[in-house]
């Protein structure tokens, strides 16, 4: 009865606004562990756990080497997690101001879009012609077309083709489609830092890796060694893809950025 005194006193003293505050904290945070899971974040978070630990300890045992070690280490604290958190950093901001781009296509637009998508990616397949073609969904890529060149080409087989011929000069990169327009050619994405998910990768698929793992695009990678079509997004790949698996993966796209789109309009 006892406990249940002290339970009601202190809920006595709860405010609506306390209640407030500690759900956005919890959204906060929970936003925040979903930004770096499965990165290489979770280690460094570790880490610096085990450290504001050691404060503690070396604190309370009097341990005042340790101590000023630790603290002079937590007053660089702001720096430490700038650059340590960057990848993550960068992933977040990328998300403020998000806007669809799929969505304002019609269904036939839409139909002819996957079937021009499907057939570049095949051709390229059979030819040995390594590619990367990012769909950009909500996320804007403005910061990763800047450093390539511009276009404003319908998407087609045809284009595709010979962006990535290796006589082209813009065939050693990325290119980003916007809806149903390659909006740029040659552009140059991150590398993923996930060691342990890219140590039997080549370059192409740790890119795929990486943008995906910064932003919710989707990146279609053709291997130019095993002619094998992949594709990445929200930092995982699907391999070995062939025309039916692949088709059905940008359905999978579409659909869910629709269904999305949707739902933040209601919510609106």
């Amino acid at each position: 009865m006892e406990i249940l005194k002290q339970i009601t006193g202190i809920l006595s003293h709860v405010r609506p606004q306390d209640i407030i505050d500690i759900l956005i904290v919890a959204f906060i945070i929970y936003h925040i562990l979903l930004l770096i899971k499965g990165t290489k974040a979770v280690q460094m978070l570790t880490g610096l756990g085990i450290l504001l630990l050691a404060l503690l300890i070396s604190n309370w045992a009097g341990l005042y080497t340790i101590d000023w070690i630790v603290q002079t280490f937590w007053a660089q604290i702001v720096i430490v997690i700038v650059v340590l958190f960057q990848p993550e950093l960068r992933r977040a901001l990328a998300h403020i101001g998000e806007k669809s781009f799929f969505y304002s296509l019609s269904p036939v637009e839409e139909s002819r879009f996957m079937e021009e998508i499907v057939k570049a990616s095949i051709s390229l397949a059979n030819k040995r012609i390594g590619a990367l073609l990012v769909l950009e969904r909500e996320t804007d890529l403005r910061n990763f077309t800047e450093m390539g060149t511009e276009l404003d080409a319908k998407v087609s087989r045809e284009v595709i083709l010979s962006i990535f011929l290796p006589n082209s000069p813009i065939h050693d990169g990325a290119v980003i489609i916007r809806g149903n327009r390659i909006i740029a050619a040659g552009c140059f994405l991150p590398l993923s830092l996930s060691s342990e998910r890219t140590r039997t990768l080549g370059t192409r698929h740790r890119a795929a890796l990486g943008i995906t793992e910064e932003t919710d695009a989707v990146v279609i990678i053709v291997s130019e060694e095993t002619g094998t079509i992949s594709l990445a997004k929200g930092g995982k790949i699907v391999k070995d893809l062939d025309i039916l698996s692949l088709r059905e993966e940008i359905s999978k796209v579409f659909a869910k950025t629709k269904k999305e789109t949707r739902r933040r309009s209601k919510a609106e």
